[in-house]
């Protein structure tokens, strides 16, 4: 078992939805989906912190395993703690290859927020 194996911790894939909106049109609505094992790694880099301190949401790498595949704007809910990411890249393009040990795919997300239910 890997390190990164063991860091994983419950999270649900949210389900977007639209619902009506009481004016004639839509709005989006998300319910929890599909529960999947993630692994969070928070950049901490200097350029980072200087765009969060900006307004610049916090970024994150997801892993997940390879059978996985995550693409931007998909949501994952945070079972843990009920944080919200929205994932910014495909995760199509980064996994490991077949003749690794490790078992991983690999997203980049931001810290996001679920539009509000009125």
């Amino acid at each position: 078992m890997s390190l990164v194996n063991s860091a994983m911790e419950k999270c649900f894939i949210m389900d977007k939805t639209t619902v009506p909106d009481g004016y004639g049109g839509v709005k989006a609505s998300y319910k929890e989906g599909a529960e999947i094992m993630a692994a969070f790694s928070f950049d901490s880099s200097t350029q980072a912190r200087i765009a969060a301190q900006q307004g610049v949401a916090n970024r994150f790498t997801l892993f997940t395993k390879k059978t996985i595949t995550l693409k931007y704007p998909d949501v994952i809910k945070r079972a843990s703690d009920g944080k919200i990411f929205r994932v910014t890249s495909d995760g199509s393009d980064n996994k490991t290859p077949a003749s690794a040990n490790l078992n991983l795919r690999a997203v980049e997300a931001e810290q996001w927020e679920l539009p509000p239910n009125e």
